[in-house]
């Protein structure tokens, strides 16, 4: 894929939807949000639900060799899925980008979706999915899906082993998908951007690997930034591929800073 100019570009404030359980893990999660800046006030608190809370068993080394988590995966219903629909054409009105991070964790029902696409078409903003492969149903009318590797190889019953392959892939699980865009995510093999105006190989641009926890959420996060700010996808994609590149040689769910991306693209340009 050739290069395109990078202009950079940042929302300067996000708002957070979702459910979580009226516990001690809730207030953590609802008070880390504010501390961060982050609108959490459409973060529903349900009495029959816990927070989604995940625990990492690292050795000192820290390589992760078990995850345990507690959760409460049914679907949401009745107040609570209408709580979120509300939060989400309340706080989309003023949105350039919604981004739906569905972890099957029972939040993201296909009214949901069907709401935020349906906003997003009306203000004409990019809605983009990080996917969970039984709702690809769901996400019909998004700008983008992100979905890893093995993600595309479920929903389009395809083996990808090479660019080629995740051409076709991704062709299909566009049409399978009824999205605009797709961009498959291969680890150290890369990504591949499947747009309207564009389609191509993004190499590797991480030099070493500590954790890849996180990654996906770095990808589509800074997907949602670029296309908000009015980028297009192939510089959405660049800037993705760098912002997933400096994350995974962090260890943990690490975050990253404008500067660091800044930082990590001056460098790759001058070599």
């Amino acid at each position: 894929m050739n290069a395109a100019p990078v202009r950079i570009a940042f929302v300067v404030a996000c708002a957070a939807n979702g459910v979580i359980g009226q516990d001690g893990n809730g207030k953590r999660l609802t008070r880390g949000c504010r501390e961060a800046g982050i609108e959490a006030g459409c973060l529903a608190a349900d009495s029959d639900r816990v927070t989604t809370t995940k625990v990492r068993i690292v050795t000192e080394r820290n390589q992760q060799v078990a995850r345990v988590d507690y959760e409460s995966d049914t679907d949401i219903s009745g107040d609570a899925e209408h709580g979120i629909i509300s939060s989400i054409r309340q706080h989309g009105a003023d949105a350039s980008a919604i981004v739906i991070s569905d972890y099957l964790k029972g939040c993201i029902t296909s009214r949901v979706i069907a709401a935020a696409v349906e906003l997003a078409g009306q203000r004409r903003i990019p809605v983009l999915v990080d996917p969970k492969i039984p709702h690809i149903d769901y996400y019909a009318g998004a700008t983008v899906i992100t979905p890893n590797h093995l993600e595309a190889e479920t929903a389009t019953h395809m083996r990808i082993r090479s660019s080629e392959e995740a051409r076709i892939a991704a062709r299909a699980f566009r049409d399978r998908a009824r999205c605009d865009a797709v961009l498959i995510t291969r680890g150290d093999h890369g990504m591949w951007l499947l747009a309207p105006d564009s389609e191509g190989h993004l190499p590797a641009s991480a030099r070493e690997v500590a954790d890849v926890t996180g990654a996906g959420d770095t990808v589509i996060a800074t997907m949602g930034l670029a296309l908000g700010a009015g980028g297009a996808f192939v510089e959405a994609a660049q800037l993705a591929n760098a912002a997933a590149g400096l994350v995974v040689a962090k260890f943990g769910a690490a975050t990253l800073t404008p500067d660091e991306l800044l930082g990590g693209i001056t460098v790759s340009a001058e070599e």
